[in-house]
């Protein structure tokens, strides 16, 4: 960590610098924003052999046969945190999903694990049920030791340690039950911490596995669940939401701090609150508005925020009539008389209701929304609820995706989680700050560009994504690819690497076979004499001209695709490179599933 230069960024503000989502219809974030942009609805229609649940609720009238599918929710890699299988079996699937985007919330940061010198809190949200529903764990004194491993892999509690243990970090370690709301508790908490000093950056998030998987649900009437499987926040014919699962995960730092790290920023988080109904809960479990109100103007008051600058509100948005009724009253009240318009809108109706997770989506959605400066539509509205009375308030829906100009001349997004047992929640972003003009990149100097994986088809995949990558998106600057490459991932035992002199000639070294060319790799690379390079600790130390000379560059590829160490800091001293978001590692999942112990 570099120490903060004097600036101008309010001491309360923390950025968004890395994001990791899986979610009924999207592997990625990048999947995701695609989906909302596009209006795609990812609730699926099952087969009455795809259930497993009791045949008796399958043959009701009232069951709906809707869930947002997550694919990957019964599959992990574990070799990649050199986990055993008997141990992967172990571990619940949150446990599993928790870890893995973890992991790959700090590869989109650009960080390495291993070359990290701080404290990492640790904040997540899962569902205690699902460890029973998964596999009940033994009694441990009739069964021995074994018991106690596998109980800290069954447990809801070690679901934040297990990620700092497996990830070789240290830091907080916090699991959050807040139901519904567990998302943003889990930020508020991670923010919290961050502000005091008590840890340098903070993974928060959430995961949420509805089991049996995949599963419909019983329909009642005025409950929250949707009598047809579709959720149409907002809309007067709304019947409530479906199930569905997912994962998502933030990386969190201070934005000064952030600033001077060069991190790439996706939104800050302005100001953040939680409350709890309690005894002036209307009903046990239904939002109370006055008090859903406190929570929401609090998170403005704490960020500085005038509700003139909130131009988009992620509501909670159940779709049932009567609770989009209460949510929007209560939202109402907390941005009080307000000049501008702020755009109401509400994920559930293209992915469902996620549970402990539910308000990431939500979350993830602005923080898109801010970056890309777009406003996807709210799905599934077509008869907008004319009790909802939208012309006085401060918000207008959003029947389309349009781009995203704000009247105060900054994109501020609020977003509402409410849960369960009378827990409101609510987060303020905003966009990232602008980035300082930097000088254009020195044409044709040589550049050092390194990848490595646990086998040779992992490397393959990861040349191809990269590759991929760089060809959509021309606006990246080879030097900080290979900084986010070189000083972002974790060094495993395969590895490629190349030197090159441009965007173009990455593109085609990538593309090109094993050997020969620009690149070389574990498997085809001579032999280099390590006495020949100057140490340090960290390893071979390559500075100065030396950086930018191909022999140089060429000799160090060799020794580091041949399991040498090479300090990298040095070799991206006094740049001004920044992390940008790269693909992260391919895993190669596998199915993991417990029947009994």
């Amino acid at each position: 960590m570099t120490d903060s230069p004097e600036q101008d960024y309010d001491p309360g503000d923390v950025a968004v610098i890395g994001m990791s989502l899986r979610a009924p219809g999207a592997r990625t974030k990048e999947q995701f924003w695609d989906n909302l942009v596009h209006g795609r609805e990812s609730v699926s229609f099952l087969e009455k052999d795809d259930i497993h649940v009791d045949e008796t609720l399958i043959h009701s009238p009232f069951y709906v046969r809707a869930c947002g599918v997550l694919d990957t929710y019964d599959t992990f890699d574990p070799s990649v945190f050199g986990i055993s299988d008997r141990m992967a079996a172990a571990m619940t699937p949150e446990n599993r999903l928790f870890l893995e985007s973890a992991w790959e919330t700090l590869e989109d940061g650009g960080y390495d694990p291993d070359r990290l010198r701080a404290e990492i809190g640790m904040y997540g949200a899962n569902n205690p049920q699902t460890a029973a529903l998964y596999s009940s764990p033994p009694d441990r004194v009739s069964v021995g030791p074994e018991a106690i491993e596998a109980s800290l892999a069954w447990s809801p509690d070690t679901m934040t340690s297990n990620a700092l243990y497996y990830m070789g970090l240290t830091g907080e370690a916090v699991t959050v039950a807040a139901v519904c709301a567990g998302f943003h508790y889990a930020v508020h908490l991670a923010c919290q911490s961050l502000l005091l000093g008590q840890t340098d950056m903070a993974v928060a998030g959430g995961a949420m596995v509805r089991l049996p998987h995949p599963r419909g649900h019983l329909w009642e009437e005025n409950r929250i669940l949707s009598k047809d499987g579709h959720c149409r926040p907002f809309d007067a014919n709304g019947t409530g939401t479906a199930l569905s699962s997912g994962v998502v995960t933030v990386l969190l730092k201070p934005l000064g701090q952030a600033v001077a790290d060069r991190d790439h920023i996706y939104a800050v988080v302005k100001g953040s609150a939680v409350n709890n109904n309690g005894v002036s809960a209307m009903a046990y479990g239904l939002a109370q508005p006055e008090r859903l109100s406190a929570c929401i103007a609090s998170a403005m008051e704490v960020g500085g925020v005038d509700p003139d600058t909130v131009s988009m509100y992620e509501a909670n948005g159940l779709g049932l009539p009567m609770t989009d009724e209460l949510e929007v009253h209560a939202a109402s009240m907390a941005f009080g008389k307000q000049t501008g318009t702020a755009s109401i809108g509400g994920v559930k109706g293209n992915v469902g209701h996620g549970g402990v997770v539910s308000g990431g989506f939500g979350a993830m959605k602005a923080a898109l929304a801010l970056f890309h400066k777009k406003l996807p539509a709210t799905i599934n509205l077509t008869e907008v609820n004319q009790d909802l009375d939208f012309p006085s308030t401060p918000f207008v829906p959003q029947l389309e995706t349009a781009d995203w100009e704000s009247e105060s001349g900054i994109r501020r997004a609020g977003i509402t989680s409410i849960g369960g047992g009378g827990y409101n929640a609510h987060l303020v972003l905003e966009e990232p700050p602008t980035v300082a003009d930097r000088a254009p990149e020195a044409e044709g100097r040589p550049r050092l560009a390194t990848l490595s994986a646990l086998d040779d088809e992992a490397l393959d995949r990861q040349r191809a994504r990269l590759r991929e990558w760089l060809i959509a998106r021309p606006e990246l600057r080879l030097d900080d690819v290979c900084f986010s490459l070189n000083l972002g991932r974790k060094v495993m035992e395969r590895r490629w690497a190349a030197v090159v002199r441009s965007r173009a000639e990455l593109i085609d070294a990538l593309a090109a076979g094993p050997a020969g060319g620009p690149a070389v790799t574990t498997a085809s690379a001579p032999r280099v004499d390590g006495d020949s390079f100057r140490r340090n600790d960290e390893g071979i130390v390559l500075s100065g001209r030396d950086a930018e000379a191909v022999p140089e560059l060429t000799a160090l590829a060799g020794a580091w695709v041949t399991g040498q160490r090479v300090d990298f800091g040095s070799l991206h001293l006094g740049e001004a490179s920044h992390r940008v978001p790269l693909p992260t590692y391919p895993f190669r999942p596998r199915r993991f599933w417990r029947t009994d112990w």
